[in-house]
């Protein structure tokens, strides 16, 4: 004979079957979403109008991964950025704590700039920890390499200083910004 206690005695959706849930670690909170924002959306304008609910978290980079322009954009008059893996490099950008709903508009956005939503990479804090994050990549359907948008890169030098990403990183986008010596 089984002996039931009667605070977990009414099934799945009991008071104790809550209790003994939350004890266990197995609570229904959602988990937030860290997005990595290194393209046009790290500009403090265009996250607060595609996610106004979007919290900015901290600076973080994107370890064995370089700064591709994979996609030309006729509106931009240029290439639009992308991350691929690539051993000795690595690319900067700003975290943001978004909701779900935030998430889908963020996808939209970025979408009408030819990446797509990718959870294949962590992104490393300042102190070293790991982040499984959301960020968009090339979807891989055209191919090339195109000069950057000087335009569009402008955008993502304006949030890369408003963020505080590290100097050299924006000195070194600020490159695609200026006119070429030559």
């Amino acid at each position: 004979m089984e002996i039931v206690h009667p605070l977990f005695s009414n099934g799945e959706g009991s008071e104790g079957a809550r209790i003994l849930s939350k004890l266990l670690g197995r609570h229904s909170e959602v988990v937030p979403t860290l997005y990595f924002a290194y393209t046009a959306m790290i500009s403090p304008h265009r996250i607060s109008e595609v996610a106004p609910d979007a919290a900015f978290q901290f600076i973080a980079h994107l370890p064995e991964t370089r700064l591709v322009f994979p996609l030309e954009d006729s509106d931009w008059h240029g290439g639009l950025p992308s991350v691929v893996a690539e051993a000795g490099n690595t690319v900067w950008g700003a975290v943001f704590e978004i909701p779900e709903r935030s998430a889908k508009a963020i996808s939209r956005a970025e979408a009408g700039e030819g990446r797509v939503a990718s959870t294949d990479f962590k992104a490393v804090d300042r102190e070293g920890r790991r982040h499984q994050v959301l960020t968009h990549i090339h979807n891989g359907t055209t191919g090339g390499s195109y000069v950057p948008s000087r335009a569009y890169m402008a955008v993502v030098v304006e949030g890369g200083r408003h963020w505080g990403l590290p100097t050299g990183w924006v000195a070194g986008l600020e490159e695609y910004v200026e006119e070429p010596l030559i």
